[in-house]
């Protein structure tokens, strides 16, 4: 799966750690999504959409 999450926290200039403590997640998690190792859970990705203000579907894509 793809996502946009590495741009879209850089347009917040927040660092990983920024993000993971928004999200109640370690650093590494947000690595894994952001490389693509980790396909979030579905409830991490509505956390993460809600975090955004984006739908779903803007942040994540299927390969």
């Amino acid at each position: 799966m793809k996502n946009r999450l590495k741009v879209l926290r850089a347009e917040r200039d927040w660092s990983q750690q920024d993000l993971a403590e928004r999200l109640g997640v370690s650093r590494q998690s947000v690595n894994a999504v952001e490389t693509g190792k980790y396909d979030p859970s579905l409830p991490l990705a509505f956390r993460i959409a809600d975090l955004f203000e984006l739908p779903i579907e803007a942040i994540f894509q299927r390969d």
